[in-house]
């Protein structure tokens, strides 16, 4: 079956095709970008290669049936998402006031996905077609797959899969599962006899499926957690344990005495081969055409002309979830591949002849953390960078290097850009070779500005971020100095600082808005953290625990605490002296008010 430009949307697109009915309709929170960076395209692209028809549901009115109906009854399920970001994060800030815009919608109009897409689709899918198969993943089911808390209702909430009635729950990037799922329904296996897809949670009505699973791990149940802060802490820990596609075991959690949420191991890596194949699918990377006139989808701007070279981080940041959703292990593309997507993007209409990223989760961890990996898995009860380098760590950067080359020698490539995140505590840890690779940085793939995220500088809530101490980017600030002056560059650094995260109180806030003003440095914008569920931090912010070593910690929840912390950060605007000074006077640091030398804000009188 030929790929068409776009997969259909509508009636008339299906009858182009010749197709009387989908196999799947892909339910989705975002707008239709035909793009490798966009899930219902990778999702949908992946099921056409391998011999299936599925139409996609962009942001339905979820009030009306007329949306999930126009292409009929789907022959085997329904999919659904809630779109790249989870649907609270992109419709709500982390004041909990509604956004004026979203990105992933036509025109960046905010409004067209309901909170919780995922659960709310869902329930219109049931109210349509009652039993048919439906399986939801993405983002917001993944990380929502067991008892989580959610922030914008202060509460915790049970697992997605059981709110939303869906049959199976896929966590992780879902290329696998789905391929499996599809295969199992195509062979005529009821849905909930689908029980055997690594990377998948269901529901389960009694315990006798328990004898099936061979060794797993209970988690504290949803009665307790909800009882016991403690018991959310220990069923976090216990669930971050297990997260390894080589050493995993299943997990269960209970819901009352006759009712379970059963996840699988997670599912193995892609090989190479498989990640060439899945970014190579032959996608329009271009928003659909019925959003021309409404100005297209502006966060294909961000990736139009980037490329993804990897997926997976073992960098641990305790506020990401990525580990959580991509998992510990590096999965990388060939070079090979990358160069015919560089190639075919300067083919492109409007390629000015900039590659804007090369990259991925982490620009610089472009292999797996060490060979055990690929065999044994990842580390239980350790990190790869936190507390310090793992001594097994390859810090090699030889093979990002030799891409980066590759990339910038293709004819019609003027400059690429590296725009991920990039690690400089990793880069420092590979020595020599570490430096020759930032000067190669340096001199061909910034832009001016290099953007790296310390987040913080007090000891305290760096070791609660699973973060490098500030001591490690003093050194890359004199590195990267240094390297600049050798090239006769102006090229700056911009950190990103984060407040209100765990561990953080005022002391620690005074701490960090010392930092930026010993660098000159004041954002316009402030990153406020936001406990987004499925990550270490979201689980400190609701228990006050940190699950690992059972610690108390300090947590900033009300709103007043918050903006001080924000303010003390961006002291240097004039809107935020008088909460500032609020602050320091709260913290006993009048000392720091008033004019000259070592002041952070002037006095009122002034």
């Amino acid at each position: 079956m030929g790929a068409a430009e776009f997969l259909p949307v509508c009636r008339a697109d299906m009858d182009g095709l010749g197709w009387e009915s989908l196999d799947f309709l892909f339910v989705s929170g975002d707008a239709y970008v035909d793009h490798p960076s966009f899930a219902a395209a990778v999702i949908g692209r992946w099921l056409e290669r391998h011999g299936y028809r599925v139409g996609i549901a962009p942001q339905p009115d979820w009030r009306d049936s007329a949306g999930f109906t126009i292409m009929g009854r789907p022959r085997l399920g329904v999919l659904v998402s809630g779109g790249n970001l989870d649907s609270m994060l992109s419709g709500r800030t982390s004041g909990g006031k509604t956004r004026g815009a979203d990105a992933y919608s036509p025109g960046g109009r905010a409004g067209l996905r309901p909170d919780r897409a995922t659960i709310v689709y869902c329930q219109k899918v049931r109210e349509i077609w009652g039993g048919i198969p439906l399986i939801i993943g993405g983002v917001e089911a993944s990380l929502r797959r067991f008892a989580h808390y959610d922030y914008w209702s202060d509460s915790l909430r049970r697992s997605m899969l059981l709110d939303s009635q869906a049959d199976l729950l896929v966590y992780g990037m879902g290329e696998r599962q789905i391929l499996e799922i599809a295969r199992f329904l195509e062979d005529g296996f009821p849905v909930g006899a689908v029980r055997e897809v690594r990377g998948t949670c269901y529901a389960a009505d009694d315990t006798d499926y328990l004898g099936n699973l061979g060794t797993y791990a209970e988690l504290p149940s949803w009665e307790a957690v909800k009882a016991d802060r403690k018991a959310f802490a220990e069923a976090f820990r216990l669930a971050s344990l297990e997260q390894d596609p080589f050493r995993g075991k299943a997990l269960v959690q209970r819901y009352g005495e006759r009712r379970s949420v059963v996840q699988l191991p997670p599912a193995p890596p892609l090989t190479q081969d498989m990640m060439d194949a899945v970014y190579e699918l032959p996608y329009a990377r271009v928003w659909h055409p019925m959003y021309d006139s409404r100005g297209g989808v502006p966060a294909l701007a961000e990736v139009r002309f980037g490329v993804v070279s990897h997926r997976g981080c073992f960098g641990g940041c305790a506020f990401c979830a990525i580990q959580a959703h991509q998992g510990r292990i590096v999965q990388c593309r060939s070079h090979a591949s990358i160069i015919r997507e560089v190639e075919l993007l300067t083919r492109a209409k409007d390629f000015k002849g900039y590659i804007h990223d090369v990259g991925g989760p982490t620009a610089n961890f472009r292999h797996p953390a060490c060979a055990d990996q690929l065999t044994r898995g990842s580390c239980k009860n350790r990190e790869c960078l936190f507390p310090e380098p793992c001594g097994r760590l390859d810090t090699s950067h030889a093979d990002y290097m030799e891409l980066l080359r590759k990339v910038r020698a293709v004819k019609g490539v003027k400059k690429a850009f590296v725009r991920s995140g990039l690690r400089y505590d990793y880069l420092l840890a590979d020595g020599d070779r570490g430096r020759e690779f930032l000067a190669e940085l340096c001199e061909h793939h910034v832009s001016g500005q290099l953007k790296v995220a310390p987040e913080h500088v007090s000891p305290v809530v760096l070791r609660a971020m699973r973060k490098s101490g500030a001591g490690q980017f003093r050194r890359f600030m004199k590195l990267y100095r240094g390297v600049n002056e050798r090239l006769g560059k102006k090229q700056y650094l911009v950190p990103y600082f984060m407040t209100s995260h765990p561990g953080a109180g005022l002391n620690e806030a005074i701490e960090l808005a010392l930092f930026a003003a010993e660098l000159e440095f004041c954002p316009e914008q402030a990153q406020d953290f936001v406990p987004t569920p499925g990550s270490l931090a979201a689980c400190m912010y609701y228990t006050g625990i940190d699950p690992f070593s059972g610690e108390k910690i300090t947590v900033v929840k009300k709103p007043r605490e918050r903006r001080m912390q924000r303010a003390l950060l961006q002291h240097r605007l004039p809107r935020n002296h008088a909460l500032a000074r609020e602050a320091l006077i709260k913290a006993g640091r009048a000392d720091l008010i008033g004019k000259g030398e070592g002041k952070l804000v002037p006095d009122k009188a002034e």
